[in-house]
């Protein structure tokens, strides 16, 4: 089973809440139920939470991890409507109704932890809802061809996909004004180094969610440093998210490449997760083929790794580094 998105295209919207965080150490305590915690996915662009492809994704996590409750994330109930929203809408806003669905769900919202599952945009958007509400708390968060660090090209859509093509002649036209970052997804998450300074006054979004501004929100931080995997997978051959390294937060900016480890976001520590490295729960992990090209043997070993009940730890991430960018001074 391959869960593909149709389009030749990346969007990334933006998540808000109330930064309400209930640290999941907190939540990970004595409890013995063999219980798996709930599941919560999110969608990219151009897909449904009701498509067949979410269904299989669905099936799989059950079949790994029997009695699993999975939530789909929706921005609407009608699935044309859901799919219409990936591509139009305030992210923001749209994160702000996620945070309210979750914590009011009857189930969700009892758990002491849930796990979450975000698929190219989708994975972003998880992430603003770790930072700035995460009420029930997050314990693992695995993401799979994100664009965390952002897009720096748009991609052409299928000829026939006229939603995706009016969206991107509005966004190629003018990205940085209020009305096309308030309402068009893939603006929200644009990220040109070229443009960085116009990013910075005018990102609805993703430079919020990276804590790029001048003030940082150090409750951001907190919450990413509290999680107990933050899994980023990177798609070997992928030409729909550009640059592809976006997916493990790498700067590209023309030729010139920055690994996170090495850029202040880690050094200074923004989002907290040079800390959620040093405790082992920070994974950069490689996913072969095309951007969203997913067998079900990968999904059923992330599902077997990551997810589960509450106190079932199955592996760390690599250890520390031998040699972290501020340690260099000491040799």
């Amino acid at each position: 089973m391959a869960v593909v998105n149709p389009l030749r295209l990346l969007l990334v919207g933006s998540l808000l809440g109330t930064a309400i965080a209930k640290p999941v150490q907190t939540a990970l305590s004595d409890d013995d139920d063999d219980t798996p915690l709930p599941l919560v996915i999110w969608h990219g662009l151009g897909d449904s939470y009701q498509s067949e492809g979410m269904r299989r994704v669905a099936e799989l996590a059950e079949e790994v991890n029997p009695g699993t409750l999975v939530y789909s994330i929706r921005i609407d109930d009608s699935e044309s409507r859901d799919r219409y929203s990936s591509f139009v809408g305030n992210v923001t806003e749209q994160v702000a109704k996620v945070c309210a669905d979750i914590a009011a769900h009857p189930i969700l919202s009892t758990a002491p932890a849930i796990d979450a599952l975000g698929f190219s945009q989708g994975g972003q958007f998880l992430r603003a809802y770790v930072e700035r509400c995460n009420n029930p708390p997050v314990r693992s968060l695995v993401t799979f061809g994100s664009q965390h660090n952002g897009i720096t090209t748009f991609r052409d859509c299928e000829p026939t996909d006229w939603l995706c093509r009016a969206a991107m002649a509005w966004l190629k036209n003018d990205a940085w004004s209020n009305t096309v970052q308030g309402k068009v997804v893939p603006a929200q998450y644009y990220r040109n180094p070229a443009e960085y300074e116009q990013y910075l006054e005018h990102s609805n979004f993703l430079a919020d969610i990276n804590n790029e501004r001048d003030v940082k929100n150090e409750q951001y931080k907190k919450n990413i440093a509290n999680l107990e995997y933050f899994v980023m997978y990177m798609f070997e051959d992928d030409t729909t998210a550009i640059p592809k390294e976006s997916a493990w937060f790498e700067e590209m900016n023309g030729t010139e490449s920055t690994p996170l480890r090495a850029r202040k976001l880690y050094t200074e520590d923004w989002l907290g997760l040079r800390a959620l490295d040093r405790k082992g729960g920070l994974k950069f992990l490689v996913a072969p083929g095309e951007h969203m090209q997913l067998s079900d043997d990968l999904l059923r070993d992330t599902f077997a790794q990551f997810y589960g009940p509450l106190n079932l730890y199955r592996g760390r991430s690599e250890p520390r580094p031998a040699l972290y960018p501020e340690d260099a001074g000491d040799l």
